[in-house]
């Protein structure tokens, strides 16, 4: 079985699956901290299941939210660590793609990284194959205004979907539809298929950037 986490935005979710079977899941957009809402989810949605039982356990890694990021990836290793656990790190902006995979499209995958910056990588997803067109990177709503001008259409999904729309306003552009626009752990589960695990140890956030803390205090030096 795979256990699988997201925090890395203002939602959070939590699946148990078996393959392409769901045993649970749990999807939350309440607004409160993920370091209250988290591991009540995790218990809930493991039920009678053992940790012991768990073949991997997998976590959005960034980018995202530093303290979500910090608070998902810090529990997870915290599972594995105890039951000696291999774990998944993905992105979340692959994660955000996958809930597309019933689709062929190209996905503008976006998250608000203030200041009209925004965590970006764009997909293809084809026959239920995801690919990418770029890293993940942070990027100016200017830059990427100019590059999502070559694609014949995009839908635009992640937390930063609405800001990035209706600034980008390109009519070969649409949001998703509600369903699909948050990466969640089931979108999760789908994109640790073709990767390896790791070790608990070698599990990091991914951030992109530097947080706002530690710019303001690499300024004061």
């Amino acid at each position: 079985m795979l256990l699988s986490l997201d925090s890395s935005a203002v939602t959070a979710s939590v699946a148990l699956t078996d393959g392409d079977r769901v045993i649970k899941s749990e999807f939350v957009n309440s607004g409160l901290t993920h370091s209250e809402t988290l591991l009540p989810m995790v218990k809930r949605v493991m039920g009678d299941n053992e940790f012991s039982s768990l073949d991997a356990v997998a976590i959005t890694a960034g980018p995202g939210s530093f303290t979500g990021v910090r608070i998902g990836v810090a529990t997870v290793k915290g599972i594995a660590f105890a039951g000696n656990i291999p774990c998944y790190g993905v992105s979340t902006l692959e994660a955000i793609a996958y809930n597309f995979v019933d689709e062929n499209c190209v996905v503008c995958a976006v998250m608000d990284a203030r200041r009209m910056q925004f965590y970006n990588a764009i997909f293809k997803v084809e026959n239920g194959i995801v690919s990418r067109f770029t890293p993940d990177r942070a990027i100016s709503i200017d830059d990427l205004r100019e590059e999502l001008k070559q694609y014949d259409s995009v839908i635009i999904a992640g937390d930063g979907a609405a800001l990035c729309s209706q600034n980008i306003a390109l009519d070969n552009c649409k949001i998703a539809a509600d369903d699909k626009i948050y990466q969640n752990a089931l979108s999760v589960a789908k994109c640790v298929k073709n990767k390896k695990t790791i070790a608990p140890s070698a599990l990091m956030p991914v951030y992109l950037r530097q947080s706002q803390a530690e710019r303001e205090l690499k300024l004061k030096r």
